[in-house]
C-alpha cells in the first residue's frame, strides 16, 4: 500500500481534531470527504510532514511520516486548499524554483511536459499574480506534480475552475491515477463520482465510511453519494 495510517490522532488544545483513525490507500483516486472541521485537512497536512501527530502511525511509501520526513516528501505531491504561489514569480520561473529543489534531471523537458498537462501553455509567460484563480489552481497543481511523485494529496484543487476547466482537470486527475495513489479532498460530490474508486468519509474526526462508491450507496439504500454523504455526517437528518 502507497499510505498507511493507523490510530492517527492530532489533539489540539482539549480538542480532537483527528481521533484514532485507520485506513490504507493503493494506485488510484480516494476521495477524501467531510464536513467543515470533520479532520480531512489535519489528516492531510500529517501525511505530507506539514504537522506532527499527537499519536499513532502513518506510513507514505513505506516512510514513516514523523521519522522519516525527507524521504516522504521526495515520494509526496501536495496541492494545500490554500495553494501559497510566489505572485511575483513567472510560471516557468515558479516551476524552475520547484524543479531546482527537486533536483529534477532535464528539468526544462518536464517543466514543458507538465505545463501542457495542466493547460498553462498559453499562461506559461505571465507572472502568477496576473493570472485568474482557475489557473492558479493549475500551476498550484503543476507544482504538485512536477517531480512525478508516487502520491499525491489535492485538498479542494478544482477551486475556481470554470466547467471547461473543471472538465480538464478532472480529466488529468483520473489520467495520473492509473499510476499513482492521489487522496482528492473536495466538497463536490460530482467531482467524486467522476473520479473517485474509493471513498472515506471523516465526521468529528472518525472514519464513518471507507469502502468502493457502489457498495456505499447500496449499504446505505440510495442512489446519490450526496444523500449517503448527509445521512452519515449530519446529526439532524432524521430529526
Amino acid at each position: 500500500m502507497s499510505i498507511r495510517v493507523s490510530a492517527l490522532t492530532k489533539v489540539y488544545g482539549g480538542q480532537k481534531a483527528v481521533d484514532g483513525i485507520s485506513f490504507s490507500a493503493d494506485k488510484g483516486v480516494l476521495g477524501f470527504l467531510g464536513p467543515n472541521g470533520a479532520g480531512k485537512s489535519t489528516t492531510m497536512k500529517i501525511l505530507t510532514g506539514f504537522i506532527p501527530q499527537t499519536s499513532g502511525t502513518a506510513e507514505v511509501c513505506g516512510f514513516d511520516v514523523a521519522k522519516q520526513s525527507l524521504e516522504v516528501r521526495r515520494h509526496i505531491g501536495y496541492l494545500p486548499e490554500n495553494n501559497p504561489l510566489y505572485l511575483d514569480m513567472y510560471v516557468k520561473e515558479s516551476l524552475g524554483f520547484i524543479a531546482g529543489i527537486h533536483k529534477i534531471a532535464s528539468p526544462q523537458k518536464r517543466i514543458d511536459e507538465v505545463i501542457e498537462q495542466t493547460g498553462l501553455r498559453v499562461e506559461r509567460h505571465k507572472k502568477i499574480g496576473q493570472l485568474s484563480k482557475g489557473y492558479r489552481q493549475r500551476v498550484g497543481l503543476a507544482q504538485a506534480i512536477l517531480h512525478n511523485p508516487d502520491v499525491l494529496i489535492l485538498d479542494e484543487p478544482t477551486t475556481g475552475l470554470d466547467p471547461n476547466q473543471l472538465i480538464g482537470i478532472r480529466q488529468l486527475i483520473t489520467e495520473l491515477g492509473k499510476s499513482k495513489t492521489i487522496i482528492l479532498s473536495t466538497h463536490i460530490m460530482q467531482e467524486v463520482e467522476a473520479v473517485c474508486n474509493k471513498v472515506i468519509i471523516i465526521n468529528k474526526g472518525k472514519i464513518v465510511a471507507d469502502d468502493n462508491l457502489q457498495a456505499l450507496k447500496q449499504k446505505n439504500g440510495t442512489s446519490s453519494l450526496e444523500d449517503v454523504f448527509i445521512k452519515l455526517t449530519n446529526e439532524n437528518f432524521y430529526s
